[in-house]
């Protein structure tokens, strides 16, 4: 059995503030030599960023009663010696739940009320004004009080059957989904309609984040939750009993919520929980493992997944098992082998991205701060050369090379209005593409569907508008991938140009490639059009559950168009900072080059002086490179561990 899930995060963790050490110790050592322009500044920061804030969302989802909050219990807080999250009989998480931890906010439970949905902000939107959440202060050294306290996510509410319809929880045209009346007309509805827990648990501060979901009625009722956290999540882990298998109401979640996207379908792994309502005294252990390997097979074979990605386990056996440390029930359990499976598919998965991105950047950093260096090796080498060829030569002879070189100065300086002119097309046409993947820009893409969707009644043709939006919206990231190729090759030409005027070394990096981003949308046009279906009209028809639909959408599609910007704005600083670097130590060289010849006019030895000094200077350039190549090498270098490489079958 491999490193739990547990030991491989915290593995995970570590290598993260290993590498925001290495990168400290590399911008530190960049800066004191001075190969710090404004792209290796921005590249090593998004670096740094990125690996320091990476997040692995995990997110389970569930039809009540499934012993999911038990299996959060039993994964992640065993450690508490109790039940963290609440997991009684019965419905227990009312509404959508995330455990996280944000060092600046202090540990608590923030709810925010189910009327919020009466209101056309987003959760996103909502997140931005604490005040609206009640929030509860959490005790971290209290476990008692902390469970205590989190037994408010299973608050609920009597309203009107008109109050429910209102909030997304009654209609009238499907009665099946709809909560039972009691003797005075009114239903249950959450209390609440979104729960924040940050509490400094040490799985949360490496950066797990743990999506607890409702049922397939609270699911469905909140299209942010669908279209937006659950699709971004790392991995999915759906939970089944084990004594009932796949439901109607579980394979409604499946299909509507899960199975959306075939590329989303290796971030999934199924759970038949409750194994242990399977184990009995009359039957022997190998019927009971041939019931258990049935109900896994059957489940697999309705959800379409394969067996592999069906884990049997007994969440409640295994809190037990870790709370008093008995490791033949926590075996029988199977705890260890979904907790394997999550360090397999997550940890792997996600190592496997960062470590890309990671290795790209890096390779990208060090050739920005070779070209430096290499800069720097050819300015030394031209004046070895200007100096050995002033060996033997009387006083005018060194007077008019000083002549000379303050003409090629102001020749440069002259020239620099030319460069100005070439930075301000090329900044022009940047802002016009960030124009284009501007909000302005993205509100009015999506004026139509939002018109077409906010009108009452059934929303007839609206799937039509729907796929021309996104066709539209992958044109506008076809544009950006035309003007990005444009201002390359507008600047490949004056960089041709100034290579050769001024014996330059300028190279246009290649514009960064959008297809991925161009992917995320087709991720988001997926994830949306479960709603557009015959089985959602209903829902649809309401003008308050359609607007939070399309402002849902709106928050992920500005964030695509954001890192896109983002993308073309960090190659254009990679571009126009070769052409500063290179301006800057041009200059540089002049001054050193005027400097180099007054101290030969004022002394006999001041050239072999200014010649040896040269020679140490290329010693020192060649030391430069080695460092750079052997701190950028430890940056990528792989970690002592590694997720394990295979799951073990389901077993008993």
């Amino acid at each position: 059995m491999g490193p739990s899930f547990n030991e491989q995060f915290d593995q995970h963790g570590v290598w993260r503030r290993d590498f925001a050490l290495q990168l400290k110790r590399l911008a530190d050592w960049m800066s004191s030599h001075e190969l710090m322009d404004a792209a290796v500044q921005e590249r090593l920061h998004r670096l740094e960023e990125q690996v320091r804030s990476d997040k692995v969302m995990v997110a389970f989802v569930a039809e009540f009663s499934r012993g999911k909050s038990e299996l959060i219990n039993a994964i992640f807080f065993a450690g508490y010696g109790r039940r963290i999250m609440p997991a009684s009989a019965g419905r227990t998480t009312m509404c959508p739940t995330e455990l996280g931890y944000d060092a600046a906010v202090a540990p608590s439970l923030r709810l925010l009320p189910i009327e919020t949905r009466l209101q056309a902000q987003s959760l996103a939107e909502w997140r931005l004004r604490p005040e609206r959440w009640q929030e509860i202060p959490l005790d971290v050294h209290d476990a008692d009080q902390i469970a205590k306290a989190l037994e408010k996510v299973a608050e609920v509410r009597k309203v009107s059957v008109a109050d429910a319809r209102a909030l997304g929880f009654w209609h009238d045209d499907l009665a099946d989904e709809n909560p039972v009346p009691d003797s005075q007309g009114l239903v249950e509805v959450p209390m609440w309609r979104h729960a924040l827990i940050n509490i400094p648990h040490p799985l949360l501060k490496q950066g797990l984040v743990i999506l607890d979901t409702p049922g397939l009625n609270a699911v469905g009722a909140e299209p942010e939750l669908t279209v937006n956290l659950i699709p971004q999540a790392h991995a999915v882990v759906f939970i089944l009993s084990a004594d009932t298998g796949v439901t109607r109401s579980d394979l409604s979640i499946w299909r509507e919520h899960l199975a959306i996207s075939p590329d989303s379908m290796d971030a999934r792994l199924v759970v038949l929980n409750k194994i242990d309502t399977l184990w009995d005294a009359l039957n022997s252990a190998d019927q009971v493992q041939a019931q258990m390997e049935r109900q896994c097979r059957t489940s697999a074979d309705m959800l379409g997944v394969p067996l592999d990605r069906v884990v049997p386990v007994s969440a409640q056996k295994g809190l037990v098992a870790k709370i008093t440390a008995d490791d033949l029930l926590l075996e029988t359990s199977g705890l260890p082998v979904l907790e394997e499976a999550l360090a397999r598919g997550i940890m792997g998965r996600r190592q496997s991205i960062l470590r890309a991105t990671v290795a790209h950047g890096v390779a990208s950093l060090r050739s920005e701060t070779s070209r430096v260096i290499n800069i720097r090796h050819r300015d030394l080498d031209d004046q070895m050369a200007e100096l050995r060829s002033l060996r033997g030569k009387n006083v005018s002879v060194i007077e008019a090379m000083r002549h000379r070189i303050e003409q090629e100065q102001r020749e440069f300086d002259l020239s620099t209005a030319k460069i100005q002119a070439v930075r301000a097309v090329h900044l022009k046409l940047l802002r016009d593409v960030f124009q284009q993947l501007g909000a302005k820009a993205l509100k009015a893409e999506l004026s139509e569907l939002a018109q077409t969707l906010q009108q009452k009644g059934l929303k007839l043709g609206v799937k039509k508008i729907y796929l021309q939006t996104f066709d539209r919206l992958r044109g506008t990231l076809d544009k950006a991938q035309a003007s990005g190729t444009e201002i390359q090759a507008m600047l490949g030409g004056t960089f041709r140009q100034l290579n050769a005027e001024f014996g330059f070394s300028l190279q246009v990096p290649q514009p960064p490639q959008l297809e991925h981003f161009t992917h995320d949308l087709n991720q988001i046009e997926q994830s949306h059009l479960q709603y557009l279906g015959v089985g959602n009209a209903l829902k649809l028809a309401q003008p308050e559950f359609a607007e939070r639909l399309v402002r849902a959408m709106a928050m992920r599609l500005r964030t695509v168009y954001e890192s896109a910007a983002n993308d073309l704005e960090l190659w254009s600083k990679s571009a126009t900072a070769q052409l500063d670097a290179q301006l800057r130590e041009r200059r540089r060289s002049f001054s050193r080059r005027i400097e180099a010849v007054d101290r030969i006019q004022h002394a006999a030895s001041g050239l072999d002086e200014r010649i040896a000094e040269i020679e140490a200077g290329e010693d020192e350039l060649m030391q430069l490179e080695r460092k750079l190549h052997e701190l950028t090498a430890k940056l990528v270098a792989p970690p002592e561990w590694a997720p394990t490489d295979r799951l073990p079958l389901p077993s008993a």
